[in-house]
C-alpha cells in the first residue's frame, strides 16, 4: 500500500508556465515521487477528480468564470493543505488588467451573442474565494520554492517566506546596479526576490515578476523613477505589470496613472 502524502496540481487560468517548473525539476521531480505521489498534473497526464482527497493542493491560474469559483471550493474542500503558485493564483496574473475595464463591454464587441459567455467581471486570485495556506510568487516559480514548500509542509514545519528585495539578491551576486549605472527604470527596490537576480545578472532590469517585496515605499520609488525621465504614466505602468493586483503594486498603479491607458 502506497503511504506516500498525495499531492495535486490543478490549473485555472494560465498560461501553464507554473507546471511547467514542475516538468522543468528534472532529476529533482525523480526525487519528489520518491517523497511524495502526485495523484493530478493535467500537464504530464495524470488526472483525477476535484473531489480526490489530497495533503497538498498546488493550483496555478486565476478565478476567471463561475465555473471556477465552484471547481476551486470542492479542490479545498478536500485538500489539507493549499499552496497558489505563480503571479496568476496569488494576484490575479497579468489578466487582472481586465479588472480595470468594462469587460461586458469587451465581449459585446467580441462575441456576437456574448450572452453564452459565462465569465466574472474579474480575474480574481485564490484567496480572495478560498483559504490558502501558503503562497509562492513567481512567474514562473522556482523549483527551488516549491521543493522547500513541498519538505516543509512534510515535515509539518511552515515554509520559509521571503519578503526581501532583489536589491539583496544582486548585492549577494556581485551585480552592479542597474538603476544606478545604467539609468534604467529597474523594479528590483519593490520586487521580492526568489528568481535570484536573473534579468539583473544578464544586464537587464527587474520586471516584477515576483510580486511586491516587504516594506514597498510605492510613492517613493515612483518619484524615484520620474527623476530618471519617465512621465507617471510609464511609471503607473512600471507597476501594473505581472502582479498588478497585488495590493502594492495597485495602490501604485492608481497613484501615479491618468487611468487613460487602462482605458485603451
Amino acid at each position: 500500500m502506497d503511504v506516500r502524502p498525495r499531492v495535486a496540481i490543478h490549473k485555472f487560468a494560465s498560461c501553464s508556465g507554473c507546471q511547467l517548473a514542475f516538468v522543468n525539476m528534472g532529476t529533482d521531480l525523480i526525487e519528489l515521487s520518491r517523497l511524495v505521489e502526485i495523484v493530478h498534473m493535467a500537464e504530464v497526464g495524470h488526472i483525477a477528480s476535484d473531489e480526490e482527497e489530497v495533503d497538498i493542493a498546488f493550483i496555478e491560474g486565476s478565478i476567471t468564470t463561475p465555473h471556477d469559483v465552484d471547481r476551486l471550493k470542492r479542490i479545498r474542500a478536500h485538500s489539507s493543505y493549499l499552496i497558489t503558485m505563480g503571479a496568476c493564483a496569488t494576484s490575479g496574473g497579468i489578466q487582472a488588467l481586465r479588472n480595470h475595464a468594462d469587460s461586458a463591454e469587451w465581449m459585446r464587441s467580441i462575441y456576437a451573442k456574448p450572452e453564452y459567455i459565462h465569465s466574472l467581471s474579474t480575474s480574481a486570485a485564490i484567496a480572495n474565494h478560498v483559504k490558502v495556506d501558503f503562497e509562492l510568487w513567481g512567474c514562473p516559480v522556482s523549483v527551488r520554492q516549491m521543493l522547500g514548500a513541498v519538505r516543509s509542509f512534510l515535515f509539518g514545519v511552515a515554509p520559509q517566506v521571503l519578503g526581501e528585495k532583489v536589491c539583496q539578491e544582486c548585492k549577494r551576486r556581485g551585480n552592479n546596479c542597474i538603476l544606478v549605472t545604467q539609468g534604467q527604470a529597474c523594479m528590483g527596490p519593490v520586487t521580492r526576490t526568489g528568481c535570484g537576480a536573473l534579468c539583473p545578472s544578464f544586464g537587464a532590469p527587474c520586471y516584477t515578476c515576483y510580486g511586491p517585496a516587504e516594506s514597498t515605499n510605492a510613492s517613493s520609488f515612483g518619484q524615484c523613477l520620474m527623476g530618471l525621465g519617465l512621465d507617471s504614466d510609464q511609471v503607473a505602468r512600471k507597476f501594473a505589470s505581472i502582479n498588478n493586483a497585488a495590493p502594492a503594486f495597485s495602490e501604485a498603479t492608481q497613484m501615479f496613472s491618468g487611468k487613460t491607458w487602462m482605458e485603451e
